[in-house]
């Protein structure tokens, strides 16, 4: 299982937020580019960056800064936030983004996710499933649709998407681990794509307990990292181990 440090990005600066709400925010770096070398230095494979005024403005805002990261670090990176039409999603790949994010723009038009994965590569784009009470969020966690987040994910699938990063809200930013009901759920849902989990990882356990999981291709984490509660060699050395002993995923009949 991969794992994928979290840069989150508003108004320059990397910060979290609370379930996703820009008015409890901390403030962890004015340097997105350092801090994102020094989780290079720490392991990182991946990194997963969030355009969070892009998320809330509803286009992006913070593609200089992903693009410095992208080219400071060398690292493959995936970028979500604001990502609502083609040009967007040209404009960070050119960029040096190596996997670009569609999360609301899904929701309001199916048919834009089928064009990108069509347009792009399924490599290049992965759906963002954020779910508030087992229903869907968009524009930045603001709005709750009707649309329950594993009937979308299912329908997604018709569209060629390959990769899934499936956010509980209600963990994210909360420290009191992930919600391992709804990412089992969700696995078993579209058993047949690439799932990254994301929201509530607060200990070696957590980590432990997804990569498990059969299927689960990574985790997302943020706060647990950024608060020093275990270090990102860490988190890497036990996702290893936990995932050489999953058992292997049995086909959807």
């Amino acid at each position: 299982m991969t794992i994928y440090p979290a840069i989150d990005i508003l108004e320059g600066q990397v910060v979290r937020l609370r379930q996703g709400r820009a008015t409890e925010r901390t403030v962890y770096s004015d340097d997105p580019v350092a801090f994102a070398m020094h989780w290079k230095q720490g392991g990182a494979t991946w990194l997963h960056i969030v355009d969070l005024g892009g998320a809330f403005g509803g286009k992006p805002q913070a593609l200089n800064t992903a693009a410095a990261i992208a080219k400071a670090t060398g690292l493959p990176s995936q970028l979500g936030g604001g990502i609502r039409t083609m040009q967007h999603i040209a404009s960070a790949l050119d960029a040096g983004i190596s996997r670009v994010i569609i999360g609301s723009k899904a929701v309001d038009s199916p048919e834009f996710l089928s064009l990108a994965v069509k347009e792009f590569g399924s490599d290049r784009i992965a759906l963002g499933i954020d779910a508030k009470d087992g229903l869907v969020a968009v524009q930045g966690w603001i709005e709750v649709s009707s649309i329950s987040a594993y009937e979308f994910a299912c329908q997604a699938r018709n569209s060629g998407i390959n990769t899934i990063i499936f956010t509980d809200i209600s963990t994210d930013g909360m420290l009191r681990g992930p919600n391992i009901t709804a990412m089992r759920l969700m696995r078993d849902t579209v058993p047949d794509v690439q799932l990254i989990a994301s929201g509530g990882v607060s200990s070696l356990e957590d980590i432990r307990q997804l990569a498990s999981i059969p299927g689960i291709s990574g985790a997302i984490i943020g706060r647990a990292l950024f608060d020093n509660l275990f270090t990102l060699p860490e988190a890497i050395a036990v996702a290893a181990v936990a995932g050489q002993a999953q058992t292997p995923l049995r086909p959807a009949t």
